[in-house]
């Protein structure tokens, strides 16, 4: 048996995505922006998934950019609203949190290159910006805040709403990367009060290669992929439309299914979560244990290497991910883990569990049953 538990990397795409996908390749081929029947058809297909993405986040569909997935959305967010303000006037502070994904805090690294100043947030022991911390780094010069709305290592939900009112007290543009709670938790663009807000379609059962930006009605933003006037002048290039078409879909099915579905992957995570605390010692939860997405559980394994114990789990069946990243043979500490000042051991011993369709309890179950040995296994070789 295989079980995946690594659905924060990716999901598996749903039947009927697929038979989106499928079906757009083969019938709907015409290009969007072509006036004939073949054309019309196509943006059809775009103008349906554009008012499922939207439903799916409280927001209306003219206010949707198609991107080729989060790390392009948060691009355009990022670098668009900064030629936006860079042709207004002086302003070019830009503010993210320590623990953003890397399509956030590389872009922030690009505009610190161009001229720019840069603040990142500090979290704290459980990878929660507080809002003190950020009307404390808020200055006259401040453009743009960045702050995901849950993080893709441990999970934690940020006060995404107290951030952004401080945000536009101070005249900045508040923008989140929703990647990881889109679909999971309910996400609405009107109560968190953001300005941008990124998705991507493959975190939830939808196409790699698609995602949006919601964009706030007047919100002033500079179009970063410059060509034709595709989705109203706003991004160039001729739509994926097998993909968004995917995306819509995806968008509708996850609309569906919430909240019932979230509530059924949180008891799994939390059979998994408290079946490994009480079955293997050495064990620990990183991240607030209630202020999280229902389907993630980060867990630090005293006396091993994380990487370690992701091979051994692969080899037994089990796909997980762990919280660094391995670069060169070497395995760099999780620099979300180091945010919240854990200790080295932990920021490299740590698993991330993510669950989501197709689990089950058996499958959690089997990895109870195997993780006891293998965890000691691994001790028992580090000690020699």
């Amino acid at each position: 048996m295989r079980a995946y538990f690594d659905h924060n990397a990716t999901t598996p795409p749903a039947p009927d995505v697929i038979e989106a996908v499928v079906g757009a390749l083969r019938d709907d081929f015409g290009n969007p922006s072509s006036v004939h029947h073949f054309g019309q058809r196509a943006k059809a297909l775009l103008d349906d998934a554009r008012t499922a993405a939207a439903e799916l986040i409280g927001a209306e569909p003219g206010d949707i950019v198609f991107t080729s997935g989060g790390t392009e959305a948060d691009n355009m967010a990022l670098r668009g609203a900064a030629e936006a303000a860079e042709a207004a006037g002086s302003r070019r502070h830009v503010i993210a949190s320590a623990i953003e994904h890397e399509a956030v805090l590389n872009t922030v690294k690009a505009l610190v290159r161009r001229g720019w100043t840069s603040t990142l947030l500090p979290v704290d022991a459980s990878g929660i910006v507080a809002p003190g911390a950020l009307a404390a780094a808020m200055t006259p010069q401040t453009a743009i805040v960045s702050v995901m709305h849950a993080n893709n290592e441990i999970g934690t939900i940020q006060p995404i709403a107290d951030l952004a009112a401080i945000a536009h007290e101070h005249g900045a543009l508040f923008h989140t990367d929703a990647v990881q709670s889109v679909a999971k938790v309910p996400v609405d663009v009107r109560a968190l009060g953001v300005d941008l807000l990124s998705l991507s379609a493959h975190k939830f059962n939808g196409p790699k290669g698609a995602g949006a930006l919601w964009i706030r009605r007047g919100a002033r933003i500079v179009s970063t992929m410059t060509g034709g006037k595709h989705e109203r002048n706003r991004r160039g290039g001729t739509e994926n439309v097998p993909g968004i078409a995917g995306l819509g879909v995806a968008a509708r099915l996850a609309r569906a299914k919430l909240p019932a579905e979230s509530t059924r992957i949180a008891a799994l995570r939390d059979r998994l979560e408290q079946g490994v605390l009480a079955r293997v010692t050495g064990t620990a939860v990183n991240g607030d244990l209630a202020a999280r997405v229902p389907n993630t559980t980060n867990i630090s394994f005293d006396g091993i290497e994380a990487e370690s114990l992701l091979i051994a789990l692969d080899l037994e069946g089990f796909a997980v991910s762990t919280g660094s990243a391995c670069s060169s043979g070497t395995l760099e500490p999780s620099h979300v883990l180091r945010a919240m000042g854990l200790p080295t051991h932990r920021t490299q011993n740590s698993i991330r569990f993510s669950l989501g369709l197709g689990n089950t309890d058996q499958q959690v179950d089997a990895l109870l049953e195997r993780l006891p040995a293998v965890v000691s296994k691994l001790r028992t070789l580090v000690r020699r």
